[in-house]
């Protein structure tokens, strides 16, 4: 089980941190599941695919420990989210060839064959009632559509930047540009931000 409490298939830590050394691997775990939760909610908000998501972060730890593992650990948080961003891109990559295919065969199966999420229809217990939060959940869904809309690296910019607390330099590490460009994409997201959720603001 993540430790955002969405189970991880073959995700097992032992198997995960095997190429590293053993005085390095506590270090690296801690880092891995710092990172997990909000890593999960980027791939989530590039692919919109919850499971595909989980499989993209599990892919990314993956990959991100087999090749800066023995990395200095003051170095792995632009590294990992390269990483992820990789992944984010060949799993756009993989699914515009998949749509292709699908658009000439047609959809197979129906809408009412899809099973309904179970984890989306469980109530929580903490909600103190519909009405003394719904002001913060109309804000949220706005936030959360509001990102959806934009486009990839302009979210991915906001993400790292805004959410994830990177410096301009790491956030251009992660993404594989230029500083003046993660200003740029920055900048671009702000303002379309600041235009969809004034009504918020």
């Amino acid at each position: 089980m993540s430790a955002f409490g969405y189970p991880m298939s073959g995700f097992d830590s032992r198997q995960l941190l095997a190429p590293v050394a053993a005085s390095a691997a506590t270090t690296l775990e801690t880092f891995l599941r710092g990172v997990e939760r909000r890593a999960w909610r980027v791939a989530e908000l590039a692919i919109r695919q919850r499971d595909d998501a989980v499989d993209l972060v599990q892919e990314a730890m993956f990959g991100f420990v087999r090749r800066y593992g023995q990395r200095a650990p003051e170095e792995w948080t632009p590294l990992f989210w390269r990483v992820l961003d990789s992944r984010i891109h060949d799993w756009h990559r993989r699914n515009a060839v998949r749509s292709r295919w699908t658009g000439w065969l047609g959809r197979l199966g129906s809408e009412g064959d899809e099973e309904s999420d179970p984890l989306l229809a469980a109530a929580d217990g903490r909600e103190p009632g519909p009405l003394a939060r719904l002001a913060d959940r109309e804000a949220g869904a706005a936030l959360d559509a509001a990102l959806r809309a934009l486009p990839l690296r302009q979210r991915q910019a906001f993400l790292l930047r805004i959410w994830e607390g990177l410096d301009v330099a790491q956030t251009a590490t992660a993404m594989r540009c230029s500083q003046g460009s993660v200003k740029t994409h920055l900048s671009r997201a702000l303002m379309r931000l600041r235009d969809q959720l004034e009504p918020y603001q």
